[in-house]
């Protein structure tokens, strides 16, 4: 699929580390989240593809009673996902023996359409953290800068001090399937977000949340990078984060209010960021953040059209509404933002 990111549900007949050979390997995040991760760069073959799946798809039956999700993500142009119901199934494929690719040219994936919807209305209580910079700001950093960052020690606190509450980072492709198809979520499900794509994002953000194997989702203003501004992410960057798990979203083409814009400009912006970062990492956003959280009931017309899935606004809140997936609210964070008050935000019902 060209999301590059689908969870399924499972359960658990035990909750402990299983490792296979490399490159499989399969971790038990907390006590009911499981991760799979395929590294696979820069692409693949027909047989791989085969040899993999086959690896996968294992007969399973529904024994035990925890629930999580199995993620597997390529640095190809492949994503595979299994449906584990059954630890010592998964445990079997992780013996197997190492995959062994050959690097071949390989053409864009066709686009997976977005999931049809069940017809009904659903309402879930899913906070969208809204991070910007992870880093210390100058001396001379303006009001605005300052407001927009969080120290790369105090972003590991609020990381630790979530996972001890028991929440599970998860993606907005899952919480599509939860509004759209009644997917199960976590118990405590919270989506990690980060606007704008600074290069300390790569910097800091995404090896703490790597080493804690959990999920980020990054809004990238295309043309800044394009332009190799040298406080912006870089497409290198951008890959190494999308191999390691992170998700790679819009957020327009140059950080310009969306708000009173016509027709053209619109689908520029839509179509013009989605295709660069297809173009970039062999996958299709679905997500948009609308820059400056401007945006007007076109903008929402135009972005549906243009095949995106869902918008992030900077509205505060955490209900999230099946009949309203283009103005999904969120929950900044500031730099004054201490672990207490972020548990605190975090379980508001607003």
């Amino acid at each position: 699929s060209d999301t590059g990111r689908l969870s399924s549900t499972m359960a658990l007949s035990a909750t402990h580390t299983l490792t296979g050979t490399s490159p499989l390997s399969a971790t038990v995040v907390d006590k009911v989240a499981l991760s799979v991760n395929v590294a696979i760069s820069p692409s693949l073959t027909v047989s791989d593809v085969a040899h993999l799946a086959t690896l996968l798809q294992q007969p399973l039956t529904a024994t035990g009673e925890l629930t999580g999700t199995v993620r597997v993500t390529t640095a190809g142009s492949l994503t595979a996902t299994q449906h584990v119901t059954d630890a010592a199934a998964l445990t079997g494929a992780l013996a197997a023996p190492p995959l062994i690719l050959v690097p071949t040219p390989q053409p864009p994936a066709t686009p997976a359409p977005a999931p049809t919807p069940d017809g009904v209305a659903r309402t879930v209580q899913v906070p969208i953290l809204m991070y910007h910079h992870v880093s210390v700001p100058p001396a001379d950093a303006d009001v605005y800068r300052k407001d927009l960052s969080v120290a790369p020690e105090l972003f590991a606190a609020h990381l630790d001090r979530m996972l001890a509450e028991g929440y599970t980072a998860i993606s907005p492709y899952t919480l599509v399937d939860a509004l759209t198809l009644g997917t199960p979520l976590p118990d405590k499900p919270v989506i990690i977000t980060f606007d704008d794509g600074y290069r300390d994002n790569f910097e800091h953000a995404f090896p703490l949340l790597a080493e804690r194997d959990m999920a980020g989702t990054f809004f990238v203003v295309t043309d800044f990078i394009d332009e190799e501004r040298p406080e912006y992410l870089t497409w290198d960057m951008v890959r190494a984060m999308y191999a390691g798990g992170m998700f790679i979203e819009s957020h327009g083409r140059n950080h310009v209010s969306l708000a009173g814009k016509d027709d053209d400009y619109l689908v520029w912006q839509a179509l013009g960021s989605l295709e660069t970062i297809q173009y970039e990492l062999g996958v299709r956003p679905r997500f948009v953040s609308y820059p400056a959280g401007d945006y007007d009931q076109r903008t929402l017309d135009i972005f549906a059209s243009a095949d995106y899935w869902a918008g992030l606004t900077t509205r505060q809140g955490a209900t999230q509404h099946s009949d309203d997936m283009f103005q999904l609210p969120r929950v900044r964070v500031r730099n004054t933002t201490t672990p207490d008050e972020l548990i605190r935000l975090l379980e508001l019902d607003w």
